[in-house]
C-alpha cells in the first residue's frame, strides 16, 4: 500500500501523534508499505526540512485553524496516487479539507481523532465547547460520518468519544498503537543524559516526560512530590517537555513555594539518546494526567523497562494495571500522593519484578509492529470496501 498521512504540523513539540507517525512509518516500511506526509508547515521550518519521511509542506494557513486554499486542490489532484489517506487529528482545517476533497473520491480516508473528542475538554472548557458546537454539525461531524473508519487507540477512547456531542456517527474501529523499543546502547543513552545533567548522578529520579500542559497534571505532581519526597535529598524530579502554553514559570513558582525547587530539573524537550537515557536513568515514570488519549511517553517508558505511575484518566491504565507494569490512582492530589507513597513503600524485589512486567506489557500490547499490522488490517478492508470485516476487527492483545 501507498499511504498519505495528513497532519496539521510535523513539529515534534506537538508530542505523541508526530512521534507515533514516524515510528509507524518505519514499521510499515518493513512490511513493504510506503508512507508520505502532507502538512500545513512552512517548508523552511527546521522540523519540515529535517523530517525523515517524504513530506509535502503546503505552507502555514491562517491563524491556529490553518485554513489554506492550497489544501483541497492538492488533494483532488494527487489523492489517486495513494491507496488511502490517514487524517491525523481534528478541529483544524486539514481534517475538513480532507473531507471536502475526498468525500466523493475513489480514495478512502480514515481518521485518528487522537483523543480530541474526550469529554474532559467539554467539562474543562465549556465556552470553547459551546463554540465547537457551532462548528461541529457542518464540519467535524461530517468528517467523521463520511470517513471509511474512525480509529481509536483504546476501547476507553472509543467509549469516551461518544459523550462529547449528541450528534455523532462514525464507523468506529479500535486499533493497536505504540512505539518501538529504543535502538542503541542502554548504558550509552543513560550516560548521554547524565552527562548533560551531572548533578543528577546518584539521585533517585522520578521522570515526567511530556508537554507542560494543564491537562497533564504537572501541578499535582509538584504538590505530591513536595508532600511525599520533599524532605528526602536523594529524590529528584525531572520535568522534561516543551512549555507550549507558557505555564512553566507558574510551575517553577509553585515548586519554590513548596520548597522543592532545588529538587526539580527542567530540561525542556528531550529527544534521541538523551530522552531514552532519561527514561532508563529514572526509577519511575509519572503522569497524573486529567486526560490522556494514549500516552506515548507511557509506552516509551514501558519499552525501557521503567514502571509507570499514572492516573486513571490515561486511557491505557487498565492494560498497565492488568499487567502489573505500574500503579494507578485518581487524577487528584490525594491520588497523586498515593501513587508516590505506594511506590516508595514497595519492597525492592517487587520493584525489580515490576521492571520486568513493564517490558513484558510493552512487548505484548504496544510494540510498533503490532500497531502497523493492526492498521494494515483496517486499511486492507477499507480499500476492499468490506465493511463487515471492518466492524469485526479488534486490536490484538
Amino acid at each position: 500500500m501507498k499511504l498519505l498521512h495528513v497532519i496539521h504540523s510535523v513539529d515534534p513539540a506537538g508530542g505523541g501523534p508526530i512521534e507515533g507517525l514516524k515510528q509507524l512509518a518505519s514499521a510499515m516500511a518493513e512490511m513493504g508499505h510506503s508512507t508520505e506526509v502532507l502538512s500545513l508547515d512552512d517548508p523552511a521550518s527546521p522540523w519540515a526540512r529535517d523530517f525523515r519521511l517524504p513530506l509535502y509542506s503546503l505552507g502555514r494557513g491562517r491563524d491556529v485553524y490553518g485554513y489554506t486554499r492550497r489544501l483541497v486542490p492538492w488533494l483532488r489532484e494527487c489523492a489517486s496516487n495513494y491507496d488511502a489517506v490517514v487524517v491525523r487529528g481534528i478541529w483544524q482545517y486539514h481534517s475538513l479539507g480532507c473531507w471536502r476533497a475526498l468525500r466523493k473520491s475513489s480514495t478512502p480516508y480514515v481518521v485518528f481523532t487522537h483523543g480530541m473528542l474526550d469529554p474532559w475538554f467539554k467539562r474543562t472548557y465549556p465556552l470553547k465547547h459551546a463554540k465547537k458546537w457551532l462548528y461541529w454539525p457542518w464540519a467535524e461531524y461530517r468528517v467523521l460520518r463520511d470517513a471509511a473508519a474512525v480509529l481509536f487507540t483504546s476501547e476507553e477512547e472509543r467509549r469516551l468519544a461518544r459523550q462529547s456531542f449528541w450528534l455523532y456517527r462514525s464507523q468506529e474501529v479500535v486499533v493497536n498503537y505504540g512505539t518501538s523499543i529504543p535502538a542503541g546502547n542502554a548504558e550509552a543513552q543513560t550516560a548521554a543524559f547524565l552527562g548533560r545533567y551531572p548533578h543528577l548522578q546518584n539521585k533517585r529520579l522520578m521522570l515526567f516526560l511530556g508537554r507542560l500542559h494543564a491537562k497533564k497534571g504537572c501541578d499535582l505532581l509538584i504538590e505530591a512530590f513536595a508532600k511525599v519526597m520533599g524532605r528526602d535529598p536523594q529524590w529528584h524530579l525531572v520535568m522534561a517537555g516543551p512549555d507550549q502554553v507558557g505555564w512553566q514559570a507558574e510551575l517553577v513558582a509553585l515548586a519554590r513555594e513548596r520548597h522543592v525547587d532545588e529538587s526539580i530539573t527542567w530540561t525542556g524537550m528531550l529527544s534521541g539518546d538523551a530522552k531514552y537515557g532519561a527514561l532508563r536513568a529514572s526509577e519511575v515514570f509519572v503522569l497524573p494526567s486529567h486526560q490522556e488519549n494514549f500516552g506515548i511517553g507511557v509506552a516509551e517508558s514501558l519499552a525501557c523497562g521503567t514502571p509507570v505511575l499514572i492516573s486513571n484518566k490515561v486511557n491505557i491504565w487498565r492494560e498497565v494495571q492488568q499487567d502489573g507494569a505500574g500503579l494507578v490512582a485518581n487524577d487528584d492530589l490525594e491520588g497523586s500522593c498515593s501513587l508516590l507513597k505506594n511506590w516508595v513503600s514497595l519492597p525492592s524485589e517487587r520493584k525489580s519484578l515490576m521492571r520486568e512486567l513493564a517490558l513484558n506489557c510493552f512487548r505484548r500490547r504496544f510494540e510498533i509492529r503490532k500497531s502497523a499490522k493492526s492498521l494494515v488490517r483496517v486499511l486492507s478492508n477499507v480499500i476492499g470496501r468490506d465493511s463487515r470485516e471492518l466492524f469485526e476487527l479488534e486490536p490484538s492483545r
